[in-house]
């Protein structure tokens, strides 16, 4: 059943976050404030994601065809992977509160890029084009709501924030 891809998700999601720093889950449930088409796509982050979840709850997984369930099955992994990574960096003491180490290196939104990944792992493995036409606009809302929080960052952050926008990628 698809429930059981959701246990792991929310085991890294909440349990490895609230264990490493409980602040964390705060922090990490915080969202900026979004004027007019930003309201819209926050709206639509949060429909999108209890979209997936829900949906994702009943289905089965499927393991023919054998290419597309590995497929699936990679990405899955590799999102619950890129997932523990970020929570591991987000919840650590950051100097400042801005997250610069780990995978914070490489993208400036590794947690957001985990869901995806993820998602789109989940929505193969139980092959629902529903469930993809829902990620890509749970996809789509997170860029948006991405957008709103960067511009968070450099009021709270300033010149520093800046710089690492210059260094570093928004995804990969």
């Amino acid at each position: 059943m698809g429930f059981l891809l959701l246990i792991p998700f929310y085991l890294v999601r909440f349990s490895l976050m609230a264990a490493l720093d409980r602040e964390a889950i705060g922090r990490a449930a915080h969202f900026p404030p979004m004027p007019g088409g930003e309201k819209v796509a926050y709206y639509l982050y949060q429909l999108s994601t209890v979209a997936l979840l829900l949906g994702i709850l009943p289905a089965r997984v499927r393991t023919t065809p054998p290419a597309l369930f590995g497929t699936g099955l990679l990405l899955y992994l590799a999102g619950l992977a890129l997932l523990a990574g970020a929570v591991r960096d987000f919840a650590a003491p950051a100097p400042g509160g801005m997250r610069r180490l780990g995978l914070y290196r490489l993208s400036r939104n590794p947690m957001y890029l985990a869901y995806f990944v993820f998602f789109v792992g989940c929505t193969m493995l139980v092959q629902s084009p529903l469930l993809l036409a829902i990620t890509a606009v749970f996809q789509l809302s997170a860029h948006w709501v991405i957008l709103a929080e960067e511009r968070w960052c450099i009021r709270q952050f300033g010149e520093d924030y800046v710089r690492y926008m210059a260094e570093v990628r928004r995804y990969f």
